[in-house]
Formats: structure tokens, sequence, C-alpha cells
């Protein structure tokens, strides 16, 4: 049988002499500030002779029993992708393709850190989130947030040095040359965002991606990527380059959209952490369709 002692209401105490409710709870309430108590007047949370009274001048007679009912605790707004690990500073998601990481020009609300902010506020009274790194829209799987400014800003410095691994898993269309390999390209990016590979030099950036085949079937490989560097679209440029774009990425050359999505997946982050030192691993396996289109 559940224990349903905790629920019950506690007593305040008892009124000696006329007065209203507010200096009664001020006088027999410990460990609050005047504000909260008032809130917790305002939120109905104290009950006059069993009845729930929210206004400050309620009348009290002599004898008059108060009592406080226990806070009721909001559940925290569903989210509709799986919190991998949760304490005191970070939390760490299983991001979903499709969904922003955090807001552009267009969208504002729809994005993964405006989820995880309502979350935080209704399971903690001033509860923040705060972003660690991101991930592009089309691209699933582990990114990390802080829950305060200073966790963040520990992650974020030397946060190259601090990553050990980002791992990635994709689908691409047809099967690279090599089973497996280092890839080494100069990148550069268009006035409209389009990042391309060409020779060294300039302002390119040299950008490392090594990757493994570990299935292959149907006109499709499975591939397990580690990148040397972090450049933005780097694994898709990359394998475009060698006659292997990632399916569903039209924008450098798929023909095909078997899943209708971009099938890139960010499956592991291992790094140090700054507030132990200790290395941590987090991961979300791949979806399981990408390993049924390789067969």
């Amino acid at each position: 049988m559940q224990d349903t002692a905790e629920k019950r209401p506690a007593l305040v105490g008892v009124a000696e002499e006329k007065t209203t409710l507010l200096p009664f709870l001020l006088a027999h309430v410990a460990g609050k500030s005047r504000n909260n108590v008032k809130s917790m007047l305002s939120g109905g949370q104290f009950l006059v002779n069993g009845r729930a009274r929210k206004r400050h001048d309620c009348p009290l007679a002599p004898g008059d029993r108060v009592e406080l009912l226990p806070r009721q605790e909001k559940p925290a707004p569903a989210l509709p992708f799986p919190v991998l690990y949760e304490d005191r500073d970070i939390i760490v998601i299983d991001k979903p393709a499709g969904l922003l990481t955090i807001a552009n020009e267009r969208e504002k609300v729809r994005t993964a850190y405006h989820m995880l902010r309502a979350y935080r506020e209704e399971k903690e009274r001033g509860g923040r989130v705060f972003v660690v790194h991101r991930l592009d829209r089309d691209t699933s799987g582990v990114v990390l947030f802080a829950k305060n400014e200073e966790t963040k800003l520990a992650f974020q410095e030397a946060w190259d040095r601090r990553v050990l691994r980002r791992g990635y898993r994709a689908v691409v269309e047809g099967v690279p040359p090599k089973a497996q390999d280092r890839l080494v390209s100069y990148l550069r990016e268009t006035k409209t965002h389009l990042v391309y590979a060409g020779g060294p030099g300039g302002d390119a950036r040299e950008a490392v991606t090594r990757y493994q085949v570990i299935a292959a079937g149907g006109g499709y490989a499975l591939l397990d990527i580690d990148l040397e560097t972090g450049r933005k679209n780097q694994i898709r440029v990359q394998l475009a380059e060698i006659g292997c774009p990632i399916a569903g990425d039209r924008q450098y050359g798929a023909e095909s959209r078997p899943l209708g999505r971009l099938c890139l997946h960010a499956h592991e982050l291992r790094l140090e952490d700054p507030r132990t030192g200790e290395v941590r691993t987090f991961s979300a396996r791949e979806p399981a369709a990408f390993r049924r289109l390789c067969r």
C-alpha cells in the first residue's frame, strides 16, 4: 500500500486571538521568506478549518486551525526526444533529425533548446539551459547542454582538446573505394553558406575525417566516422568528394532519399569532463533503418 502520510496537510498552528491570515503565517511558518509565504498562500496551499484560503486578509478567530498542504509538483513537460543523461549540471539528449538545436531567423520555438528550457523551468523554478555545442537540423544524435553558465564555459574552454571522439554513423550511396580511409580536404564557404572543397591556402580550413565501412548492400553502405576536425559540413562534403554522398543529401549530389531525411547520426561523444577530469562517453545508437538499408 502506498504511504500517503506525506500528502496530508501539516498543522501550522491554532489562532489564539483575532488576526488575519498573512500575519499569522509570517509568525508561524519557519524557514520561509515573506515572498515565499505569499506565493504559497496565493497558490492555495494553506487551509483554515479545512478550507483553502488565498486572501492575505482572511480573518482568523481564536481556535481557528491553520494547516499547510504539501506542494503539488507539476510533471515536467514530455520531451519529443530521449534524455540520455542528466545530473546537477548537464543534460544530454538524442536530438531527432529535422529539429534545430537553437533558433534561427525563421524558427524561434520549435528547437531543442526551447523545449529543454520549458522542461527545466517546470522541474525547477528558475531552471535554465545553455548550449554547449550543436548539430545541424538534418543530423540526429547526441547533443550536450549545460544547466548553468559556469558549466557551459567549463566545457567550451579548450573544447577541441577536451573532445576525444565525435563519432558519427552515415548511410552513403554506393560503396567507398576503400574499406577504411583518412580523408583530408581544404574547405571554403561561399557567400550563400555552401561549403565546398578546394586547394590549400587563403581562407581554406583543413578538414580531416576517418571512416570505416561496417555494412554494405542494396546500393548503400553504412560507415562509422571519426572527426579529427570539426568543420562545418565536412562529413557531407568529403563523402561526396569520393563519390559516396550521404543518402538524402541532395545538396551534395545524393540521388535518393530512402528515409525522408539526411542519413547522418552523431552516435558518440567522448570527452574529458572539466568538472572531474574523468573521461565521459555519451552515446545514442543510430536508427535501425540505417542498417536495414544496407542489407
